[in-house]
């Protein structure tokens, strides 16, 4: 059975909610007979506008095409990379410094498909502070979600680029009120991700410079992992669920507007959100889907990456890189 087009007519909808029978695009997944295989997809937080290739990738019928049933739940990255590790779940979205630190305590985890071809990471300020590279950090009071994670890591690789330190500033730990933090001047600068909170801080009319991680340091980001044993004994199941995202990503990336109605139905009170706002966070969110090959892992941003945790002394020695991603499973076998 063949489904229908990743480009489709846009704009057939009924007070905010997608008629889907009637725009064509109904959630093919269920209009099959073919037995679906279900699997659990562990993704960070909570559904949200920035996951909205991984609905798409449902709801339009790619997964069910590779005869998956998908089932997403979120729980924190590190909770999910340690059940991925003991093969108690097949698949998550991690971030790339999750892996090079599961492997280091010994779990089998390897990064199959990169989700975001660079770190979102970036220092917002307001453009009345001067502030517009990396060195103008320097004294500054910085607030950061905390002292952990891929903020922290991100905030770690801009400053290291430029030879400061934790030492050479003051670093405020604010959990996630960035946009409130800055906007009200608790903050000089905040830790944000490039795709979300400059948004919310133009629709209030605050202006600001942010400094991309990615502009100065190539780093892993998120992207899917799974486990050796997964890999070992079923590399197929692992080509199919890589197929049906790359798939989802694509028509993303050709209809972000398709792909924001089809998130209302995944992301509790998004049809209720600000429009203007959760769309262009999620239009902004495109540049990091971009890819010659959607889904290619670099092996430098590897290499880069695990320098800046072997510097911060979250790792003691280097891991086996080679083991710990793989671009093999982006190829279709036919």
């Amino acid at each position: 059975m063949k489904y229908q087009s990743k480009k489709l007519m846009f704009g057939c909808f009924l007070s905010g909610m997608i008629v889907l029978s009637a725009c064509g695009v109904a959630p093919l997944g269920d209009s099959t007979d073919m037995p679906l295989e279900p699997i659990r997809l562990t993704m960070s937080f909570r559904p949200d506008i920035q996951f909205a290739p991984m609905y798409v990738a449902v709801w339009q019928g790619f997964a069910a095409e590779e005869g998956l049933d998908i089932e997403f739940n979120h729980m924190p990255e590190t909770e999910a990379v340690q059940l991925v590790g003991v093969n108690e779940l097949p698949f998550a979205i991690v971030s790339g410094e999750q892996v090079l630190l599961a492997r280091a305590q010994g779990l089998p985890v390897v990064y199959v498909l990169a989700w975001w071809q660079d770190y979102p990471v970036a220092v917002a300020a307001s453009v009345d502070a001067g502030i517009t590279s990396p060195e103008h950090l320097a004294g500054r009071r910085i607030g950061i979600p905390g002292l952990f994670g891929a903020s922290y890591i991100g905030f770690r690789a801009l400053i290291d680029s430029v030879g400061l330190t934790e030492d050479d500033l003051t670093l405020d730990s604010i959990g996630y009120t960035q946009v409130e933090a800055l906007s009200q001047g608790l903050d000089e600068a905040v830790v944000i991700y490039a795709n979300n909170e400059p948004v919310q801080l133009e629709k209030l009319n605050f202006p600001v410079d942010v400094i991309r991680v990615a502009d100065h340091v190539h780093l892993t980001s998120n992207g899917l992992i799974t486990n050796e044993e997964t890999l070992r004994e079923n590399p197929e199941l692992v080509r199919r669920l890589i197929r049906s995202l790359i798939e989802g990503i694509e028509t993303t990336l050709e209809d972000p507007e398709l792909a924001f109605e089809i998130s209302k139905e995944y992301v509790e009170g998004l049809a209720q959100a600000d429009r203007d706002v959760q769309l262009q966070i999620l239009t902004s969110s495109l540049d990091f889907w971009r890819a010659d090959q959607i889904g290619y892992s670099d092996p430098q941003a590897w290499e880069n990456m695990q320098d800046v945790l072997l510097n911060m002394g979250l790792l003691e020695l280097p891991v086996d890189l080679a083991a710990s991603y793989s671009n093999d499973y982006l190829l279709n076998e036919e």
